[in-house]
């Protein structure tokens, strides 16, 4: 009877197994969404969207209008009468929301640009509405967007933060009109040998880590707590844009920015892309952390030193990079402190009660440090310089007198 019941649980697995492995190679996958009438202009799209969060939102504050506003696509114009000619639309990453970009999109303005920012479906409102979201939903967002802009400047650039970056790297590659690329944290390969996982785990296990009432699901502008199927639309996005930097070089002007230590992404692989296939002479990799070996390309990876003592920073984080140490939410004397960090129980209660902490990525530790998340970039000013410098060369000028000048860059330096 024992062995019969065994066998019984053999085949039922064998089964299992073939099922799936059938859907995947097929192609099938969480249906996604029924998609609303595509926006016809940036207005009516922000109009849409602020419906949506106002409707399906989980408020953490007291404030829902502010939070509402901090969540929603948003535009930055520079305070002058002239038309912009050129623009930029800027996607937020896996858990975020356009306030990513709170900080840069000012600057950018200031600069001259059109700006604007998307929430991709399933964000901004509670993280379960990531449970059946769809990368094809997100690609439709960027695209649509992107078109609207096109209509209104004539010169269009995409930026990107982490699965953003991604996105806004696809779209470009698909669409030579597009003049440039803010990439920051890019998401083009994880840290983790078993991302590929993601999109099979789908069908049995809802969530990675379990939602409980002891771990917070969501903050006032990101979630805390993602879906596997979340995670498994950032594989299909970084699995993408592997096939791509595999297929083809990127000539157009690139900024990208990396964290060394990032504990989401798979640094080395981020230095190697970009020494080899972002061609343009003016792109630049801004390098957080040591210089490695790897580096060969002196001229255009710039290095800068993320262990800062006396800002008691340890390293920087995978988060860090797009805001100012003046942002009222995650600045160095911002109201959001993020003590869940992959520290000890006991260290992480006392980050909560207020110990003075320092600040790393995710899962740093040290002996007798409490470490929350690094949430700002203290060479925000420096890398907003470099980055005007990028975005100054025109997208067909790839002659070298009009790349960046050596000089040019000591002259940016702080």
């Amino acid at each position: 009877m024992r062995s019969d019941n065994s066998r019984v649980r053999i085949v039922a697995l064998v089964r299992a197994v073939l099922t799936l492995s059938v859907a995947v190679l097929l192609g099938v996958c969480v249906l996604p969404q029924k998609q609303a009438n595509a926006a016809t202009d940036f207005a009516n799209y922000r109009l849409a969207t602020l419906e949506q969060l106002r409707l399906k939102r989980n408020y953490q504050t007291a404030d829902p209008r502010a939070e509402t506003e901090w969540n929603a696509p948003r535009e930055w114009r520079a305070a002058t009468n002239v038309l912009p000619s050129r623009g930029i639309l800027l996607v937020h990453g896996l858990g975020d929301s356009p306030w990513s970009f709170n900080d840069l999109a000012p600057v950018l303005a200031a600069q001259g640009f059109l700006v604007r920012t998307v929430l991709l479906p399933g964000h901004g409102t509670r993280p379960e509405d990531l449970l059946d979201v769809d990368i094809s939903q997100w690609r439709d967002v960027v695209r649509e967007q992107a078109q609207i802009l096109q209509r209104e400047v004539e010169l269009v650039y995409l930026g990107g933060f982490s699965t953003g970056a991604n996105l806004a790297l696809e779209y470009a590659y698909a669409n030579p009109d597009i003049a440039g690329l803010l990439l920051f944290s890019p998401g083009f390969r994880s840290s983790s040998q078993l991302d590929w996982l993601a999109p099979m785990a789908v069908h049995f296990r809802s969530w990675l880590i379990a939602p409980d009432e002891q771990r917070p699901m969501q903050n006032s502008v990101r979630y805390l707590n993602t879906p596997t199927n979340g995670f498994a639309q950032f594989y299909r996005s970084s699995h993408a844009v592997q096939r791509l930097l595999d297929e083809r070089f990127y000539d157009k002007p690139v900024l990208m920015v990396v964290a060394q230590h990032d504990s989401v992404l798979d640094t080395r692989y981020l230095l190697e892309k970009f020494q080899h296939r972002f061609t343009h002479p003016a792109s630049r990799l801004l390098w957080y952390g040591t210089e490695p070996i790897e580096l060969f390309d002196r001229r255009r990876v710039l290095v800068r030193e993320d262990h800062l003592p006396l800002l008691r920073i340890s390293q920087f984080s995978h988060m860090s990079l797009l805001f100012a140490p003046s942002n009222p939410l995650y600045g160095e004397r911002g109201s959001l402190r993020i003590c869940l960090n992959g520290q000890l129980a006991e260290v992480t209660q006392a980050c909560e009660e207020g110990a003075q902490s320092w600040y790393s990525d995710w899962g740093y530790r040290e002996e007798g440090k409490i470490h929350a998340r690094l949430t700002f970039n203290p060479y925000f000013d420096w890398q907003a310089s470099v980055m005007a410098t990028v975005l100054a060369v025109q997208p067909a000028d790839s002659s070298s007198e009009l790349a960046l000048s050596s000089r040019s860059l000591q002259e940016s330096q702080p």
